[in-house]
């Protein structure tokens, strides 16, 4: 009888490490309708600029995110690493950062700075799917929070892929527009590497991988169901009570 090699730590890391990364190619966004909508050329500009005014919220919530992470994180180390997210963001000297990149990606597309900042075509599932993102990691353990942000694992893919076909399927969209997912394109990676160093060596357990994939799969979830809202008001032309006029 052959003798079996027993399993290392790092044989285990490694199989979770898998496990992350599948449940994320499955169920990433990017696969969701509207964004293969988007993805191959199929939106028409209002329903962009929705889609844009929608994901400036989630885009603003992010920074107060990580804001409440670092809160609740007593590691020296991590804060020094991890608010660099927050620069990033919110910008820091002469650089506004990805939110002003965001608000430059508004006017590109024909939207108002005023009017992204008024939140007015944020849409009811949108705001509560940020919302229950945001306050899950403020009530978390911040190794949870951390672990909530794997999400970024698969975000270049995402911005690459607007980079390449974005300015052949949407050419009335100003190119510098598309600096936010440039910015990205590089940022997200680096931050995905923390964020996965930080997961892999804290859920070292069976129970807390499990618990890992949980995590995962909600923030999945959040970013899946902000898509849903969106296909259904600007696909489907079923907006929050659309069919209020029915009711006796």
């Amino acid at each position: 009888m052959a003798t079996m090699h027993p399993v290392t730590e790092a044989d285990s890391q490694q199989h979770f490490e898998a496990r992350l990364h599948d449940l994320g190619r499955r169920r990433y966004h990017i696969h969701h309708p509207f964004h293969r909508l988007m993805a191959s050329g199929d939106l028409d500009a209002e329903q962009i600029r929705n889609w844009v005014a929608n994901r400036f919220y989630y885009q603003i919530s992010i920074p107060r995110k990580d804001a409440a992470l670092l809160a609740n994180c007593p590691d020296r180390d991590t804060r020094r690493v991890w608010i660099q997210r927050i620069l990033d963001q919110d910008g820091s000297g002469d650089d506004g950062g990805g939110i002003e990149a965001w608000l430059r990606l508004g006017e590109a597309c024909g939207l108002g700075r005023e009017e992204l900042r008024a939140q007015r075509r944020v849409l009811p599932g949108v705001r509560f799917a940020v919302d229950a993102y945001s306050h899950f990691v403020r009530d978390s353990e911040w190794h949870e929070g951390i672990c909530a942000s794997l999400t970024e694992l698969f975000a270049p893919a995402i911005h690459r892929q607007r980079l390449e076909n974005w300015p052949r399927d949407y050419p009335w969209i100003e190119s510098a527009g598309l600096d936010y997912f440039r910015r990205r394109a590089s940022q997200a990676g680096r931050e995905a590497e923390q964020g996965l160093a930080v997961t892999l060596e804290w859920f070292n357990t069976p129970e807390r991988q499990e618990r890992a994939l949980q995590i995962l799969q909600f923030k999945l979830d959040v970013l899946w169901s902000m898509l849903d809202a969106m296909y259904l008001a600007y696909v489907l032309d079923m907006p929050p009570y659309f069919n209020e006029a029915q009711v006796p």
